[in-house]
């Protein structure tokens, strides 16, 4: 993976009250980075086959049988949030991958076969400071990345203005991109 933009600006607002706004991607979401579009769970290669939480629940909680000194199991697995925090976006044809990493304060959306973009807040003096990095993360072909990212690297600036720009909009405050 190679770091081929990296913007940076400011939002004079506290890392939790912009987190809020900017994390909020789904559709119609509050953030500037909210997707229009179709929405569908990301599919997950690491994900288990589906079972029903009664299913689960119910053989954690079975009673081990009679004059058995066995405990129940222990619990195991992963507990996700009611509403996945990544979700895939069809826009303009393409199909995005949306992440959101609450605890890193960050989205992520990866697209087609090079593009991977990460924006996250972080703790400022004046407020927060969002930083926004473009990837290369093709598989081979790098040769190619250099020709079609051309279009996407030149309208990043103008993009992350428009975003620092509603971003303070939405909080009421000042917001804007530093140089470096």
């Amino acid at each position: 993976m190679t770091e081929l933009l990296k913007l940076h600006g400011i939002v004079e607002a506290p890392p939790d009250a912009v987190a809020a706004v900017l994390l909020d991607v789904r559709p119609g979401g509050r953030s500037p980075l909210a997707t229009t579009g179709r929405t569908a769970p990301a599919e997950s290669p690491q994900a288990p086959p589906a079972e029903s939480n009664e299913a689960r629940s119910a053989e954690r909680h079975k009673a081990p049988p009679a004059g058995s000194d066995k405990a129940p199991p222990a619990a195991t697995g992963q507990a996700g949030p009611a509403e996945s925090d990544e979700f895939t976006v069809t826009r303009d044809g393409s199909v995005l991958t949306v992440t959101v990493d609450r605890a890193r304060r960050s989205v992520t959306l990866q697209g087609e076969w090079w593009y991977r973009g990460v924006t996250s807040v972080e703790p400022d003096p004046r407020g927060s400071r969002i930083v926004h990095r473009v990837f290369d993360v093709a598989t081979g072909r790098h040769w190619a990345v250099r020709f079609v990212s051309r279009g996407p690297l030149n309208a990043a600036p103008r993009a992350f203005a428009d975003q620092l720009a509603a971003l303070g909009r939405e909080l009421g405050v000042n917001a804007w991109v530093e140089e470096d």
